[in-house]
């Protein structure tokens, strides 16, 4: 089932269109995406599979799916994966709904996970644009709920390209939905190993070992009987272990509403697996990244992170800059001519930052606080600001803008305050101090930072002198690298 709205959709392409310059052919590979796509990929679009298939930059696709939500053709989603299995195990339209626990009934675990780790920002077309079958979740057949809805295709095996969900199709014992007030009947052929059975919209779940016991041999004539209970919450099972062989499952849904059933019959290689391995995934826009996107802090300003919470960030690069002599600068030109100086240096930074997939988190005084997702980025956009400043200051003569900055990463907490969206936490507080050892024209960089991917390959050829320095905060003298840009 789809059908498109011509007339929305040419509406709706034409704004994003217009909000900004897109490089030769992108809206129209986007329009083609939007009408022809298939279900799944455009129910749960990726912009990072997006730009790798259609020959697109990554922050030009990121941003393009962004003006598209704002438009209204996309709706966005933020989506939690369990790292085991690749269920999508919730789906929240607002970053505001956002939990960071997570529960999966499959695997039997729940945990803790952050913004950058397993949750996923997607995209799915607006039903009111291109309606698709997905999109109706009442009506799915159950294989659809569960192999296109609810399992992320994009889970590998450690080390490998097996996909996941491909392992897990050849351990299915049954697939059934389980109608209110009805006992449902689900044949069942158990190998040896383990059975979990799990409701992939609530995560309701049950695991049983299977056993080889006398006392419950069966045969096909007349297989064992499994009674469960479901009462809209949890599954009850009248037994502790099943024995392998045929099996009649007798599911009763005594809750008001319908449920499903998913039976994976575990394999003993599998249950006797210390811990559940980590699947690896096909890279994604994670809620981490969205966060640093200044195309998304600027179209979607009214998403919030709950204040008394917050969400965690495993990895943050903050980068703080600050105007050097910013008073005598002041003195000399009067508040109004300073004021519209410094203006336009903000415009230059923001332009910079959004350049390298940052985001300017907020100013202070004269200062600026930057983050990005990743680190090689900050260090990057931070050269190409010590540049910019430099063919800024021969445009503008004396006074000069001159600039000294500080970087660090690691974790951090998201939370909204003031009606921004911010960042709290050691790593923030490290950031700002080791900007204080910069002088006119420096970055200074902790030695995480420096240490991180594509740093150090990226700072060849500048003078970087190391010296040892107190933090506030930081037990013992902390590595510093300043960084003077040759010219």
């Amino acid at each position: 089932m789809t059908s498109i709205d011509e007339r929305l959709l040419e509406i709706k392409m034409t704004q994003i269109e217009q909000a900004r310059t897109w490089s030769p052919r992108v809206i129209s590979k986007f329009e083609t995406l939007i009408r022809s796509g298939d279900e799944v990929s455009i129910y749960r679009a990726n912009p990072l599979a997006f730009a790798r298939d259609r020959g697109v930059t990554e922050p030009e696709s990121i941003d393009l799916f962004l003006h598209a939500a704002r438009a209204g053709l996309v709706d966005m989603h933020w989506d939690i994966l369990c790292p085991h299995s690749g269920l999508v195990l919730e789906s929240f339209g607002k970053l505001r709904a956002l939990r960071s626990h997570f529960v999966c009934g499959l695997c039997d675990i729940d945990g803790e996970t952050d913004l950058d780790d397993f949750i996923e920002v997607s995209f799915s077309v607006s039903p009111q644009v291109r309606r698709l079958a997905l999109h109706d979740v009442d009506n799915l057949s159950i294989e659809d709920l569960h192999w296109k809805l609810k399992f992320a295709n994009s889970g590998r095996l450690p080390g490998g390209q097996t996909r996941f969900v491909d392992v897990l199709r050849n351990l299915v014992g049954g697939m059934t939905y389980l109608p209110p007030g009805v006992t449902t009947m689900l044949q069942v052929e158990i190998k040896p190993g383990a059975l979990s059975g799990v409701n992939v919209q609530t995560q309701a779940g049950f695991m049983l070992p299977v056993v080889d016991s006398p006392a419950a041999v069966s045969t096909p004539e007349r297989p064992v009987i499994v009674r469960i209970t479901y009462d809209g919450q949890r599954f009850t099972p009248a037994v502790s272990a099943v024995p392998s062989g045929p099996a009649v499952f007798e599911i009763s849904n005594t809750g008001p509403k319908r449920g499903s059933l998913l039976l994976i019959n575990w394999s003993p290689e599998i249950v006797a697996l210390p811990e559940k391995p980590t699947l690896e995934f096909d890279p994604y826009v994670s809620g981490g990244m969205l966060l640093t996107r200044q195309t998304f802090r600027k179209l979607f300003r009214s998403e919030r992170v709950d204040e008394q919470e917050g969400l965690g960030v495993r990895q943050v690069t903050f980068l703080f800059t600050d105007l050097k002599g910013s008073t005598a600068l002041y003195e000399r030109l009067g508040d109004l001519n300073a004021y519209a100086l410094v203006r336009e240096h903000f415009a230059l930074l923001d332009a910079v930052a959004h350049w390298h997939a940052g985001a300017i988190v907020k100013t202070i005084g004269d200062a600026v606080m930057a983050a990005f997702s990743r680190p090689v980025d900050a260090v990057a956009a931070a050269l190409h600001i010590l540049q910019e400043i430099g063919q800024f200051n021969r445009e503008h003569g004396q006074p000069a803008i001159i600039l000294k900055m500080g970087a660090h990463c690691g974790p951090s907490i998201a939370v909204t305050l003031n009606e921004n969206l911010d960042y709290f936490g050691q790593t923030v507080n490290i950031a700002a101090r080791v900007q204080s050892f910069a002088d006119a024209g420096e970055i200074c960089l902790t030695e995480a930072l420096y240490a991180a991917s594509g740093v150090r390959q990226l700072l060849t050829g500048q003078d970087i002198e190391e010296f040892d320095a107190p933090l506030r905060g930081v037990e013992g003298n902390a590595r510093v690298y300043r960084v003077t840009v040759r010219s």
